[in-house]
């Protein structure tokens, strides 16, 4: 039904070629197939996911157009099943893993389970605000040799708040060109909540690199917009959480994120013209850098001093151009003023009272400059 399971045989790197990527094998002809495949991969999910669940069958067109399953990668604790059923009854299907396959293999398990024509993999944390589907089909239609399509994303915090927004690439719908192109090979510009791929996409360029683990999204994107046509949406419609549970920050606790960059900046080195390659590879490491630098600052600032050495060090293994010394400089300068501008404490007798001011009302939040992207 889902079709056989197969791998191209993986080439070193080092030879000069790029590996190959997992292959997605094309359904069989003549059956019905519906519009989307929302698919959703969960490990030890939180009620969180209930959200995630709600988010899609609050814009649900009803099985004929949409499919929606939640594909386990055999969970250790919680009954996730039980909590589909509870919430969706049988609208919602439900797939565990019989042993887990890793967080990138479970992708792509999705994609060779999907039967629609466009595939949406949602991340059992983050959500989609109303109209998403609805919006994202009418572009679609709209432009029917798009191979994928991406809309503006908002990053939220575990409790839901808003921080920022992803940068907007276009300022009406429509298909991206070159110029986009460079800037996502340099640095990541999508994320997996506000992409949806069609699945003959997929079956042309292959799945999920699991070779990555932090940037294996950035990857499918990078062959997306150099090998297809990316359609893009400049309304928010999809909101990115960030929390301390989330698989990235175990990574950038130890470095590996960073590592995981340098990969997928090698991978990509071989997409671009070999006349571009070598200026590529350079700007492509100094963004690494600068980002993690950005991380340091801000792990430091949080009282995180190892994890801020840790992506010091990194950011310093991908580039020491005088651009990047000159951003460290300003973010040891910056850190410095904050300590010394930091107000005394005033130290009060034990036996006096110490009165609170009332609680303010929480004003409405304003999303601050664009985060830093990250990929899962």
């Amino acid at each position: 039904m889902f079709g056989h399971v197969s791998y191209q045989t993986n080439i070193s790197l080092d030879a000069g070629t790029v590996p190959a990527a997992p292959a997605i094998d094309r359904l069989e002809p003549g059956a019905r197939r519906p519009f989307w495949s929302v698919m959703i991969p969960v490990y030890n999910p939180t009620d969180i996911l209930r959200d995630t669940l709600r988010c899609v069958l609050e814009q649900d067109p009803g099985p004929n157009d949409m499919e929606i399953e939640v594909v386990d990668n055999c969970s250790t604790r919680g009954d996730t099943e039980q909590m589909v059923k509870e919430l969706a009854g049988s609208r919602i299907r439900f797939h565990r893993q019989p042993r887990n396959v890793g967080a990138i293999e479970n992708f792509n398990a999705c994609i060779r389970r999907a039967r629609g024509e466009w595939v949406h993999i949602l991340h059992g944390d983050d959500i989609v605000r109303p109209g998403f589907y609805a919006r994202a089909r009418q572009a679609i239609l709209e432009h029917r040799d798009a191979d994928a399509l991406a809309c503006r994303t908002i990053y939220m915090d575990g409790d839901g708040i808003w921080l920022g927004f992803s940068d907007i690439e276009a300022r009406t719908p429509g298909l991206l060109g070159d110029t986009f192109v460079m800037r996502q090979l340099i640095s990541q510009r999508i994320q997996f909540v506000g992409m949806v791929v069609k699945r003959s996409t997929y079956e042309r360029l292959g799945g999920f690199r699991t070779e990555l683990q932090h940037c294996t999204d950035w990857d499918m994107w990078n062959r997306i917009a150099l090998k297809g046509k990316l359609l893009y949406l400049p309304e928010p419609l999809a909101c990115y959480r960030i929390h301390g549970e989330a698989d990235t920050s175990a990574l950038v606790r130890t470095g590996m994120n960073v590592v995981d960059e340098q990969r997928a900046i090698q991978l990509a080195r071989h997409y671009v013209p070999p006349g571009k390659a070598h200026s590529f590879y350079r700007d492509a490491m100094k963004e690494a850098a600068i980002r993690a630098l950005r991380r340091m600052r801000a792990h430091w600032s949080g009282g995180e001093r190892r994890v801020a050495l840790i992506q010091l060090r990194a950011a310093l293994r991908c580039s020491v151009s005088l651009g990047v010394l000159a951003r460290l400089l300003l973010v040891v300068g910056a850190l410095i003023e904050k300590r010394r501008a930091r107000p005394a404490v005033l130290e009060l007798p034990s036996e006096a009272p110490i009165r609170r001011a009332p609680a303010r009302m929480a004003e409405p939040a304003v999303p601050p400059a664009t985060l830093a992207s990250r990929a899962r």
